[in-house]
């Protein structure tokens, strides 16, 4: 395969550090955080914070492998495409691709769940189905009118969820200097013994992982990056380290000065830093901006899923009526019913946790795919000679990280994720089917 030199790549090269730094620290904050904090604190306790710092740790380390294949192919694409070049298979590049399809459809289930949670029920009392309904068809109507209306609104919600997330550590920084932060707290974990806190830690960090996924889409801005060799890896930790910062302080905060058994469980955590500062913020504005960042979050989602699919479509991997397109606003309408409907689906089927943890196990496949990717492709000399390289325990450590996380996964959480690769792969035999046929009908 002849490989594209820098200066013949067709997208333009438009994106610095600065800009790629903010495009992965606006991937990766999001709605997890405002959401899952409470469910975390429930497994974690006063470790909360432990977990986040873990969850970042396991983050970076997978990260580390996209950096290496991402500059040594820089080409826009992702866990299907290294898992082509490294296994050469079809069939286990689709098996990736289609991991992060599911990861999306159930994201966004899980989101469609957030948006009725406490938060909601903060500006207005309405039952969950018809919310989780009507939030779903809003998305993706957005969707359908067009990529550039998409990423106007994302611009201006990624601004209110990263100032929320702000708000709520200067918060805690007031209660501490007030004297009103619990220090004892953080000491108290579910578990006995240095195993059981170990156990607690890792089982929340589990789930935690989940506000940090997001970093691999930047793997499809890398046509588009000014020296990616050198630019990718630095924006691509930094934004990392930055979120994940935040992160640790947000997660330092809520542990400090909200009451465990308090936090514990709810779908609406950083509001009770809010109510317990009682700073003249109104409940229903910070409510506000946690609704936005859950919508934002969704709604880029939605967008990377749908194209996803449609991009899928196109190749030949999934039946060509999902490649189907909006006349006049070119957007992949077919897809993004199809995604919207499944959607719905688990969000009528499953919780908030159990949902986000189905995401993180799907993701985990992938992640896990890339990190062997590393190590297979280290014995052939293809793709751009002069490529960031990590030390090979790195990508060791991230798919044994990854086989850890997903021990963690309780049975139903499996089940939900292998139904959903089993759909994936009756799609996929499904299309090859109708090729093989079509093929035999032309050769008579």
């Amino acid at each position: 395969m002849v490989s594209r030199t820098q200066d013949d790549a067709p997208l333009r090269r438009a994106l610095d550090g600065r800009l790629l730094t903010l495009f992965v620290v606006g991937d990766v904050l999001g709605a997890g955080i405002y959401t899952l904090v409470g469910e975390a604190a429930g497994r974690a306790g006063g470790a909360l914070w432990l977990a986040l710092a873990v969850a970042l740790g396991l983050a970076l380390l997978t990260a580390a492998s996209y950096a290496e294949l991402v500059t040594r192919f820089p080409r826009a694409g992702g866990a299907a495409v290294f898992a082509r070049r490294a296994f050469r298979s079809e069939a286990v590049a689709f098996l990736v691709g289609f991991c992060g399809i599911a990861a999306g459809v159930t994201s966004v289930g899980a989101l469609a769940v957030a948006f009725g949670g406490e938060y909601l029920a903060a500006l207005v009392a309405l039952p969950p189905v018809p919310v989780a309904v009507g939030f779903l068809v809003v998305l993706a109507l957005l969707n359908a009118r067009g990529i550039t209306e998409s990423m106007r609104a994302n611009i201006v919600m990624t601004l209110l969820e990263s100032a929320g997330l702000v708000l709520i550590v200067v918060l805690g920084a007031v209660l501490v200097g007030r004297g009103q932060a619990d220090p004892a707290q953080l000491s108290v974990v579910p578990g006995e013994g240095a195993g059981g806190v170990a156990a607690a830690v890792v089982a929340a960090a589990a789930l935690t992982f989940y506000s940090f996924v997001g970093f691999e889409t930047s793997a499809n801005m890398v046509e588009e990056t000014v020296d990616p060799r050198r630019t990718f890896p630095r924006a691509l930790f930094g934004g990392l380290l930055l979120a994940g910062a935040l992160y640790v302080l947000v997660g330092l905060t809520v542990t400090l000065t909200v009451p465990l058994d308090r936090l514990a469980g709810s779908t609406g955590p950083l509001l009770e830093v809010v109510r317990i500062a009682d700073v003249g913020i109104p409940l229903w504005l910070f409510s506000v901006v946690a609704l936005v960042a859950v919508t934002n979050t969704a709604l880029l989602t939605g967008i990377f899923t749908s194209r996803l699919a449609y991009g899928m479509a196109e190749d030949g991997l999934l039946p060509p009526v999902l490649a189907r397109v909006l006349p006049g606003r070119r957007t992949p309408w077919v897809a993004i019913v199809a995604t919207t409907a499944l959607a719905l689906a688990l969000a009528l089927t499953g919780d908030l946790a159990e949902l986000a943890d189905t995401v993180v196990l799907l993701l985990l496949v992938s992640f896990l795919s890339t990190n062997v990717a590393v190590v297979v492709l280290r014995r052939r000399d293809d793709g751009e000679p002069d490529h960031f390289r990590v030390p090979l325990v790195v990508p060791v450590l991230g798919a044994l990280s990854c086989v850890a996380l997903m021990a963690q996964q309780s049975g139903a959480v499996w089940l939900r994720a292998a139904l959903l690769l089993g759909l994936g792969v009756l799609l996929y035999g499904a299309e090859r089917l109708r090729r093989r046929t079509a093929e035999r009908t032309a050769a008579r």
